[in-house]
Order: structure tokens, then C-alpha cells, then sequence
């Protein structure tokens, strides 16, 4: 019976002490010191999911086979090596602070764990049968063993590094006119930190996301007389609110956006844009299908941001969507967000105010899919693609067209 499997008295004493200081940084993650405006209340699932998880896995780990004792070993090890990485992120950007400290603890248990994993599986193996058969043992255990990554590790640590990105320290930027220090409340109760140039031509356009990010595009917008926000994403730059890389729940950031450039008297009524990288140019497109104070977007390097995204990539697409299912299952657990509308449904929406999707033949993250969201989106709409840029590096790989290019969508929307 596995039960009466022997347990060496190091292994376990490793396992618990390890498990107990990943339970440690996640009751200080989520509980005691969670992120800026971020109350316990709002980490009540991740804190309870996670911790129970860990206190199920103490309490099998004496009792399962060798090879399961390696697997949640290995597991978990990868888990605070993750956490760790993060601390560690957080030291060389804005410095330890809160529960950093607790994070670096991770960092001896991880590789603890993953010692204790190799040791545990180089006792446990079987020298005995024949050589033909210990080796189809042996691959077979392989094929789990990567299947275990693919469907439990991998999302894990995907989640985990998306939703507690390091901070990055916003630094002063030249933006060819003066600027004012700009502070915004969401509607669910979170300050953001922001730069405005006031508006000279009556328009205006929100540069997201991150102050500082995208400067010269800003600088291109301020020299033509636009009013120019740069907004730090919840959970980036000096804004509070959880980390998370893509972007779910900042929708609502670029409605209090919209909302503090309505109140503006240098901004005229239906004079509101929008230019958003990456993940700011998903967001751009969820919040122009949401809201109709955005006049005119330009989205650029827009990709997937969930498993909805992916499914646009039909049969040959599956074991990505399963993967990325999985990630957002994670992701809910520990954000409290529900995965967001797929975008390939938002764009239709959007219509009649202009669309423009830019994107590069040599992108990331998805970047491939601007074409099939081109296809859903209704007129007026346009398309670019960038053949001699990367990710989102249109201006600095065209500065003359690209600028020619977006001025002139922004002219014809927002100037008439």
C-alpha cells in the first residue's frame, strides 16, 4: 500500500519547512501586506485557494508513491522559485519592499525543493526487469512528467510572474510642452498616478499604458497641439491596484480617464482618442466597444490576452488554448478577474467611431491575430502592417510614415 511507503525523516522535515514558508509569503502576499489599494477582502480567494492547496499537499506528501512525493516537490519548488524571482525583480527596480522580504525566503526552499525532488527520484527508481523494460518505464514517466509541466507548471508560473509584474520607477520625460501631475480615482476605488499636457487644438489623446512608455509618441501628439495623458496602469508606475501584465480590469482605468478629460474646458465634447501598445492597444479596443467617449482609437500591436483570443487559431491552436485556459483559471483565483471579452467580439462595436490596428510581421504575444480583428471590426477602419519593426516598434522603425500615419487618423477623427 503506498501509505506504508517509508518516509525519511529529512525528506519531510525539507517538504514541510518548505511549504510552510510559501505559505508564509502568500498569507503576507495577499493578507498583511497586499499591494496599494488593495484590501485583505480582495485576496480572499487566492489567499484561501493557494493555502489550502498547500495544506492538502503536507498532509498526501507522507502518504503518496515516491514519484508523486518528487512531482509535488518539483511543483512547488518551480512555485517559490517564481515568487522569488519576483522579490528579486522588485530589489533591482524600485527596492524590497513589504513582501519582497518574505519572497526572497523562497529562494533556498526552492531549490530545496527541487534537490529534494531529483534525490527522492534517483532513490525511488527500479534497477530491476529487464533493460527494455525499465526504459519504457522510464519514458512513459517522461511523457507525465511533461505533461505535468505543460498543464500544471507552466500555467502556474505564467499566472503567478502575470499578475505581481515588478513595479518599474517612472522617470521625469521630456514632452515638448509643460505637463501637470494628474491623479485619478477609478471607479472601484483606485488612485492613478498620470502626466497631462493640455490640449491646444481642443482634442485630445490618451497615450496608455505608462507614463514615460511611450514618449516620443507622446512628444509627436504634443508637438501637433494635441492634449496628451499618460496614465500609469493600475498596479504600474505609481499607481495602486495589482499588478497584472495583461491588463485585466484596466479597462476601468481608461474610463476614469475618459471621465477626467470630459470635465477638461481646453477639451472639446467628441474630441477624445486614443492610442494604446500591446496590451494598452487591447485595452484601447475593450474600452472604445464600452464606451462611447472614445472617438477614435489606434491600437498597435494588440495580440491574445486570454484563451478567447486563441481560439481564432482553430484545431491547430488547441493544446495553447488548454494551456492559456488553464493560466486564466489561475490568474481569476489570484486577481478576483474573470478572463475579458474576446477581442474578436469587441471590434465589431466599435463602429461607427474610426479604428486603426497597427501591427508588425515580426511581433509577439499574438500580434499575428490584428488581421482577423481586422476582418470583425466594421468601417471606418484601417490596417498597417509593419514588415521592418518588432513588437510595438513602429515609430522607432518608420518614425517618418508612422507619424505621418497617425496624425493624420487623429486629424481626420478627432480635428475634422
Amino acid at each position: 500500500m503506498a501509505a506504508r511507503i517509508p518516509v525519511r525523516d529529512g525528506e519531510s522535515l525539507v517538504f514541510l519547512a518548505s511549504v510552510a514558508l510559501l505559505v508564509l509569503h502568500i498569507l503576507d502576499d495577499g493578507f498583511f501586506q497586499p499591494e496599494p489599494g488593495i484590501s485583505a477582502a480582495d485576496n480572499v480567494l487566492y489567499v484561501g485557494v493557494f493555502v489550502g492547496v498547500l495544506v492538502a499537499a503536507a498532509v498526501v506528501y507522507p502518504r503518496v508513491r515516491p514519484g508523486a512525493r518528487a512531482a509535488l516537490a518539483a511543483i512547488l519548488g518551480v512555485v517559490c522559485l517564481t515568487y522569488a524571482g519576483v522579490a528579486l525583480g522588485e530589489a533591482f527596480g524600485q527596492g524590497l519592499a513589504g513582501h519582497d522580504y518574505t519572497g526572497l525566503l523562497l529562494l533556498p526552499a526552492g531549490i530545496a525543493l527541487l534537490v529534494l525532488a531529483g534525490v527522492t527520484l534517483w532513490r525511488s527508481r527500479r534497477t530491476g526487469g529487464t533493460r527494455t523494460r525499465r526504459y519504457l518505464r522510464r519514458a512513459l514517466l517522461a511523457v507525465v512528467a511533461l505533461l505535468l509541466a505543460f498543464l500544471v507548471v507552466q500555467p502556474l508560473v505564467f499566472a503567478i510572474g502575470l499578475t505581481h509584474r515588478p513595479r518599474i520607477e517612472v522617470k521625469p520625460a521630456d514632452l515638448s510642452r509643460p505637463h501637470e501631475e494628474v491623479a485619478l480615482t477609478t471607479e472601484d476605488g483606485l488612485d492613478l498616478d498620470a502626466w497631462y499636457v493640455p490640449s491646444q487644438n481642443g482634442a485630445a489623446v490618451i497615450v496608455f499604458p505608462g507614463r514615460g512608455s511611450r514618449v516620443p509618441q507622446a512628444r509627436m501628439l504634443a508637438e501637433a497641439g494635441y492634449g496628451v495623458l499618460m496614465l500609469d496602469m493600475r498596479g504600474q508606475g505609481e499607481s495602486e491596484g495589482m499588478p497584472n501584465t495583461l491588463g485585466w480590469g484596466s479597462a476601468k482605468d481608461l474610463d476614469s480617464a475618459l471621465a477626467y478629460l470630459q470635465e477638461r474646458s481646453d477639451v472639446e465634447e467628441g474630441r477624445i482618442g486614443g492610442i494604446g501598445f500591446s496590451v494598452g492597444g487591447e485595452l484601447m479596443i475593450q474600452a472604445a466597444a464600452e464606451n462611447e467617449g472614445l472617438a477614435a482609437v489606434v491600437s498597435e500591436g494588440a495580440g491574445e490576452r486570454s484563451w478567447r483570443e486563441s481560439t481564432l487559431r482553430g484545431t491547430a491552436g488547441w493544446p495553447a488554448t488548454a494551456n492559456l485556459f488553464l493560466t486564466d483559471a489561475v490568474m481569476t483565483t489570484i486577481t478576483g478577474e474573470p478572463a475579458p471579452p474576446a477581442l474578436q467580439d469587441l471590434v465589431g462595436r466599435i463602429s461607427p467611431r474610426p479604428l486603426f490596428l497597427i501591427y508588425a510581421t515580426n511581433g509577439q504575444g499574438g500580434e499575428d491575430l490584428t488581421p482577423e480583428y481586422y476582418k470583425a471590426a466594421a468601417e471606418p477602419k484601417e490596417v498597417w502592417e509593419i514588415t521592418t519593426g518588432g513588437h510595438t516598434g513602429g515609430f522607432e522603425a518608420e518614425p517618418e510614415e508612422y507619424e505621418r500615419r497617425v496624425l493624420a487618423f487623429f486629424e481626420n477623427a478627432l480635428l475634422g
